[in-house]
């Protein structure tokens, strides 16, 4: 054979292995996590009084999953959740249900395995933009020097985003382990829970709904980088400039928005743009976020290499701005029952939006029962990766729900946590088991308080329960509850007293996953 054919040979073989290596090499993963966004938010869930054309245009090119939940109906252990793979109520012993407070140290275990650890160790760029909430550093943080272990030490490369929440301390920005803005000779104090801050915050009127006061002093620099009315538009502008900065390397950019959480405060172009109030307003801007997030895809040519998520941290909260909103003739959960922190369908079931093209089918939608606790698994089988069964833990590889079209279900049964741990729940296939009345979460009884919830609430938005009469649990009603979703997604019938065997089953699985008492 002549030296040019032998060089056209290796050029044939060198091309084909890298078509092959092009065709198998994993997409890009774009997850944004939206902050208490319910069931019924969206135009393609059902809403009305709300425009969403973005989301809509990204289930209609992909599928929308109607049994999909956060695995916690509250914010910090649906996020530890979604990023270790492992139920809350495993984290530190003794689980972790309620929102970290301010001064909390990361809750996870730096060796624990990560859905970043996942795409980090197959060669992705990642980058975590938007809400944390998951705590910095080890013991009491305060806020000084590096906030060191915290997202850099889980797996992603980049973090900017807000540390906390959107309606608590300290209202500042933090890009990887540094306050934005930082000045050692002005550094940010917290003065305690019951302080007054010195330092001024953006002022923000009544009905954008409830937000801690400041409680630091200092760190006056920092405070003014940050405008809860610009928050949307920083954490888009960031995602976009991250993405476009990725031309080379497969990448996974997690964002988790701060809309819809309150305090409601969209940019002044959203503003009264919505039929519901501000809470449609913010919603319309998280709208406006994923789309920047897809045009930027569109504009660098990865749209069709892009898988992208969409889903929410748990469901829509009845706070002053969803009252409002409900008012209005928007209803944030739809016809579920229940809010935010609850274990009722309405506290955790959310929307999910999965879209790959040529890979996921466009406008299709899927009844597999998946939380997000299983995004570790998923990735894991995504970038052909084997996890043991520690690294694992809870999660559940639903790559086949999002690729193909099952008619097996893929998961055995859920657990479901709410805010107070004696409804810890399961769900397995049509039952859903809570071993308490009510639903675990807030128990705010009169319209216009933040934490209106529970059987007033229910009562209130004209919901039907066996259970409850005149916005109060009856006395007669059983000490559990089971629900047939098959039959009943809206939970208006306990079937607790009915079969007892069914009962029997799902309170014995349920004990299992217990916290052990010392």
């Amino acid at each position: 054979m002549c030296v040019d054919s032998i060089i056209r040979v290796i050029a044939l073989f060198l091309l084909s292995t890298a078509t092959a290596f092009a065709a198998e090499r994993p997409p890009n993963v774009v997850l944004i996590f939206a902050d208490d966004l319910g069931y019924g938010d969206l135009g393609c869930y059902g809403a009305t009084k709300v425009q969403t054309p973005n989301i809509d245009r990204l289930a209609a090119e992909g599928r929308r999953f109607t049994d999909a939940h956060s695995v916690s109906a509250v914010c910090t252990p649906s996020r530890y959740a979604l990023l270790t793979g492992q139920y809350p109520v495993r984290a530190g012993g003794k689980g972790v249900w309620g929102p970290a407070p301010i001064n909390s140290p990361l809750i996870v275990d730096t060796e624990k395995t990560t859905i970043a650890d996942v795409f980090k160790t197959s060669g992705y760029d990642t980058a975590a933009i938007g809400k944390w909430h998951l705590g910095f550093g080890e013991g009491t943080n305060h806020w000084q020097g590096r906030l060191r272990p915290g997202p850099q030490d889980l797996g992603f490369d980049y973090y900017f985003g807000m540390p906390v929440v959107n309606s608590a301390p300290p209202y500042v920005y933090v890009e990887n382990d540094r306050i934005v803005g930082s000045d050692p000779n002005d550094p940010l104090v917290y003065l305690g829970k019951n302080a007054q801050g010195t330092t001024p915050i953006t002022p923000i009127p009544p009905e954008a709904a409830q937000r801690t006061a400041n409680l630091f002093g200092g760190a006056k620099e920092a405070h003014q980088r940050f405008n809860d009315y610009q928050v949307g538009t920083t954490l888009a502008r960031k995602s976009v400039q991250w993405i476009n900065n990725r031309q080379d390397r497969p990448f996974f950019l997690y964002l988790a928005t701060t809309n819809i959480h309150h305090p409601f405060t969209p940019a002044q172009r959203f503003q009264g743009t919505s039929q519901c109030g501000l809470y449609g307003d913010f919603i319309h801007e998280l709208d406006w976020i994923v789309g920047e997030v897809l045009g930027c895809l569109e504009d660098n040519g990865l749209r069709d290499d892009t898988l992208v998520i969409f889903t929410s941290d748990n469901g829509g909260m009845f706070n002053r701005g969803g009252q409002a909103a409900f008012h209005a003739g928007h209803r944030p959960n739809g016809d579920l029952l229940g809010f935010k922190f609850g274990v009722w369908e309405g506290g955790h079931r959310v929307p999910m939006i999965v879209r790959w093209p040529g890979k996921v089918k466009a406008g299709t939608t899927s009844k597999q029962l998946i939380g997000n606790v299983d995004m570790l698994a998923t990735f894991a089988a995504l970038t052909h990766q084997t996890l043991d069964n520690v690294q694992r833990a809870d999660s559940v590889n639903m790559l086949p729900a999002m690729l193909d079209d099952p008619d097996a279900p893929i998961r055995d049964h859920l657990l479901l946590a709410p805010h107070k741990g004696t409804h810890l729940s399961i769900r397995k296939g049509r039952w859903m088991y809570i071993p308490g009345k009510g639903s675990g979460g807030f128990g705010g009884r009169k319209p216009g308080v933040h934490t209106f919830a529970g059987p007033a609430a229910a009562s209130f938005v004209g919901a039907v329960n066996s259970d409850i009469q005149n916005g109060k649990i009856k006395p007669e009603a059983p000490a559990a509850q089971l629900y047939d979703l098959d039959a009943d997604v809206h939970q208006t019938q306990n079937l607790h007293d009915e079969h007892p065997e069914v009962v029997a089953q799902l309170k014995a699985l349920l004990d299992a996953y217990q916290p052990k008492s010392d």
